[in-house]
């Protein structure tokens, strides 16, 4: 299986913005944390846009529908917003469990932090996001722990590689798998495709935290 990832651009206030696309097509679940699709069900393609990085857009969710709708999507689907320039991202393969990432650290944080800091200047951009695709079909509770899975990998590599943060707090997830067949009903990190998707994050997430890091990943 191949993971066709589009990417394109958007014309917005007088400014061209890239956005990264997969056309799923039908037959396929996918368990996501995002603004747009998320939760558990059918859907036909995940998005990624890249905005500003003072981004405040009073209605989200219409916004990546907007974008969307000047897309060739068409159906339900899976969409996300990052200050990062999503040119930039990053795929990773291992077993057959495909990855795409695109990795913003402008503000890690600690999941369990006493408190939030409100000190400082505006962060600069900063987010994770997350395409897992498994060719075998998963259980509600199978995509659930991939989810789970698919978060320890990226908070593994993000420590690996001294950051001092679990994520950031507006990292988003999609976990996608085929809707038709007998579901596996494990997504841990013994698991067959929780193992795998677990391996092939890591490595996605860490070249971009790398290239991060390095100064690469920077948004518009």
């Amino acid at each position: 299986m191949s993971l066709d990832v589009v990417v394109a651009h958007r014309d917005e206030g007088g400014r061209g913005w890239p956005v990264l696309w997969w056309d799923a097509g039908p037959g396929w679940r996918m368990a996501a944390s995002s603004v747009v699709g998320g939760g558990i069900g059918e859907r036909r393609w995940w998005l990624n846009t890249t905005v500003d990085r003072e981004y405040h857009h009073p209605d989200p969710a219409r916004h990546v529908r907007e974008i969307a709708a000047g897309t060739p999507l068409r159906g339900e689907g899976v969409g996300m917003l990052t200050a990062v320039d999503v040119t930039a991202f990053c795929r990773a393969e291992d077993g057959g469990a495909l990855v795409v990432a695109t990795v913003g650290l402008g503000l890690p944080v600690w999941a369990a932090a006493a408190q939030r800091d409100a000190a400082g200047t505006p962060p600069a951009p900063g987010t994770i996001n997350l395409l897992v695709v498994v060719p075998h079909p998963l259980s509600d509770a199978a995509l659930v722990n991939a989810v789970v899975t698919a978060t320890e990998a990226k908070t593994q590599a993000l420590l690996r590689a001294g950051v001092d943060g679990s994520g950031t707090s507006s990292d988003a997830i999609c976990v996608a798998c085929p809707a038709s067949g007998e579901p596996d009903p494990y997504g841990g990190p013994r698991s067959t495709w929780g193992s795998r998707l677990a391996r092939a994050v890591h490595a996605a997430v860490a070249e971009g935290t790398a290239d991060w890091l390095a100064g690469e990943g920077h948004g518009p």
